[in-house]
């Protein structure tokens, strides 16, 4: 028995032994090769290639090509692929095999895909023999042959432009004037003339001398320096008189309405390092632009377009592969260029803001904040200090407004009215007794009051309490809808809820933590408290005193078979909206409303006034106050505009914007 199993461990020893020393099949040996490939493990594959081919070159330039030239064309997805023999080749039977593989990638340039050929030899080593590979650039790419180069080149796409409802531009691909200096040319007195094109451009003569200093600059050679407008022939005569300057023609970002949409439209940049690595992928490359702001930077993916590339090797006509440019998406928007400006102008550089739309169909005729900027200096080069003064300047003209949320103050009033008038809390013939210009509800309150403007009726009722604009009638509807009831009425009109727009809206808030207290209730029943909308919802909101108690759904593109959308179905009953509208009108027309003057003669306008209180408690004295004036064509309605205005306290509260949102319906009035 001992014999035995003696015997049968020689035998496992035997069989042991004739399997280490077998020679791995070719077939085994490429498969590992490609699945090094694949992971493009390229050091641990120049180990298995044949030694013919190791004379050829090193490891280090082995690995490296292969690096580089995948990195190169942004290879990814690769996949090699090699079907093994079903019968394979018998130890000692051949010395070579020839095998076929497939290659699949993608590039810069598209899928690169081919077939090839590939040879195995088998080599004595150390323990036996085994099989390694004969290698070629055109193992890479078949078109490479040895000592070629693969090269990238690209053709920009054209960027998408931007065209308000009309085909008039709003962000668009133009030409401006790039002033460069060529150094050669700069006469002796250089530090003077430096100066001065350094103070007719706004930049500072060491920005200038940082261009010149470049490394690749020559004497004879063109210095680009910076942008300027097309349009603006008085400077580039002035520039161009210089000795040394020269100016060239070149494609630029243009933004016809300069300041007037600048939050709208926003504007493009150089990419950063940090966006690159975000976009990573997107067919972005160290110089590409990208939006860096507005419009600009909400489309961009359908305004960028896609670069097209061609791979090829160097010095031949050989093309790896190619991809045409594909220019980015024209955008067609609902935004009327002339309101636009309108409305602007009326703002005057003052902090504040405006949103139109059509109440019927929901189109978005204007988006305005001001103070601004002109989004043309982005693309032409703004200087530091240029820069450092807009982004500190306390006015904010970098920040858009019409999109943040504020304290509407009294521009709430009709949907408090309408949610009281729902709930059966409020009858349109209900009066409620007032006297004096301040109340509270009972001594539990304090020496907290809510406050009125004017005390001139005392039997309150809903027409009037609107036509005055009174405060406490609506901070005692408030306390008779109760927390729960408000709150839930408000939501009803889209509070606390994001609003479905290409451009980012703040979404509109109660309370940050209920309303918890009577104070704060009654408060929220005429906009103050912690109620905060922003213009574009106050403007959608008033939708529904037009469309039967339906809210519109505003949108910003153009469409060709435009159908309106209704975002919040039903909130008031038709009855009620009628009701409410016709206080509205009286609030305008009315020489007893708040929104009467200036009267304008044939102008019939439905509204509402609002002025924000922005204090720190009831006792201050200096808070800031914002002045809002909601208004629409009262017989046709095709125009609908809350325009808000800071800082107005000394100016006459919300009387102030009133003026100025009845002159750009009187240049817009109605066909």
């Amino acid at each position: 028995m001992k014999k035995y199993w003696i015997g049968l461990l020689l035998l496992f020893s035997m069989m042991a032994l004739s399997a280490c020393s077998e020679t791995p099949t070719a077939g085994d040996r490429f498969s590992k090769y490609i699945e090094l490939w694949n992971d493009q493990k390229f050091s641990e594959m120049y180990d298995m290639l044949a030694t013919s081919t190791k004379g050829t070159i090193t490891k280090e330039e082995f690995t490296s090509r292969y690096k580089d030239i995948y990195d190169g064309v942004s290879a990814s997805n690769l996949k090699v692929t090699f079907k093994q023999p079903k019968e394979e080749e018998k130890p000692g039977d051949l010395e070579e095999v020839e095998y076929p593989f497939s290659l699949q990638m993608e590039t810069l340039a598209g899928e690169v895909s081919f077939e090839q050929d590939v040879k195995l030899k088998k080599e004595k080593v150390e323990d036996g023999e085994n099989w390694f590979i004969t290698w070629s650039p055109s193992m890479i790419f078949p078109q490479l042959e040895e000592g070629e180069e693969v090269r990238v080149s690209s053709s920009p796409a054209a960027r998408g432009q931007i065209f308000d409802q009309n085909d008039k531009g709003l962000a668009v691909n133009g030409v401006a004037n790039e002033i460069g200096i060529v150094p050669g040319k700069l006469p002796e007195n250089k530090p003077e003339v430096l100066a001065n094109i350094a103070k007719l451009i706004e930049l500072d003569v060491s920005e200038i001398e940082e261009k010149l200093n470049q490394s690749w600059v020559n004497p004879e050679l063109f210095v680009p320096i910076k942008k300027i407008d097309a349009t603006n022939e008085i400077l580039l005569n002035q520039l161009i008189a210089l000795p040394s300057v020269q100016n060239k023609n070149v494609a630029s970002r243009v933004y016809p309405l300069g300041e007037a949409a600048a939050h709208l439209t926003g504007y493009i940049g150089s990419i950063t390092a940090e966006q690159l690595e975000e976009l990573k992928g997107k067919g972005y490359s160290s110089t590409s632009s990208v939006g860096k702001a507005g419009l600009e930077q909400v489309y961009e993916d359908r305004l960028k377009g896609e670069t097209g590339y061609k791979i090829y090797v160097d010095g031949t006509d050989k093309v790896i592969a190619e991809k045409a440019p594909v220019n980015g998406e024209d955008i067609k928007l609902t935004i009327n260029n002339d309101l636009q400006k309108a409305i602007y102008a009326q703002l005057n550089g003052e902090p504040g803001t405006a949103v139109a739309i059509h109440p019927i169909t929901g189109e978005t005729l204007a988006m305005v904040s001001s103070p601004s900027y002109n989004p043309n200096e982005f693309i032409y080069g703004m200087s530091n200090e240029e820069y450092d003064a807009l982004s500190t300047n306390p006015l904010n003209p970098l920040m858009a407004r019409f999109n943040k949320t504020y304290s509407p103050g009294s521009s709430i009033k009709p949907l408090t009215a309408a949610i009281g008038l729902e709930s059966g809390k409020l009858q349109p013939e209900n009066t409620k007794v007032i006297k004096g210009l301040t109340w509270r509800k009972d001594s539990s309150w304090g020496n907290y009051y809510v406050t009125r403007v004017s005390s001139k009726v005392e039997t309150v009722n809903l027409e009037n309490a609107m036509i005055y604009s009174d405060n406490i009638f609506f901070a005692q509807l408030a306390l008779d809808i109760g927390a729960e009831g408000l709150s839930t009425g408000l939501k009803k009109f889209g509070f606390e809820e994001e609003i479905d727009f290409p451009f980012p809206i703040s979404k509109s808030t109660i309370a940050s933590d209920g309303l918890t207290n009577e104070q704060l209730l009654a408060d929220s029943g005429y906009g103050q408290g912690q109620i905060q909308m922003s213009p574009f919802h106050i403007a959608t909101a008033y939708t529904t005193f037009i469309n039967n108690g339906n809210m519109i759904k505003p949108y910003l593109e153009k469409q060709s078979d435009a159908k309106t959308t209704v975002w919040k179905e039903k909130i008031v009953t038709p009855e009620h909206t009628d009701l409410l509208f016709n206080d509205l009108e009286q609030v305008v027309q009315n020489p007893n409303g708040t929104g009467y003057r200036p009267h304008i003669e044939g102008q019939k306008l439905a509204g509402k006034t609002g002025t924000a209180e922005l204090k720190q408690s009831k006792e201050d004295l200096d808070g800031q106050e914002n002045g809002w004036f909601v208004a629409v064509n009262s017989e046709n309605p095709q125009l609908l505009i809350t325009m808000m205005i800071e800082d107005v306290k000394a100016k006459g509260g919300s009387h102030y914007v009133v003026p100025k949102v009845k002159e750009v319906f009187k240049a817009f009035a109605p066909n």
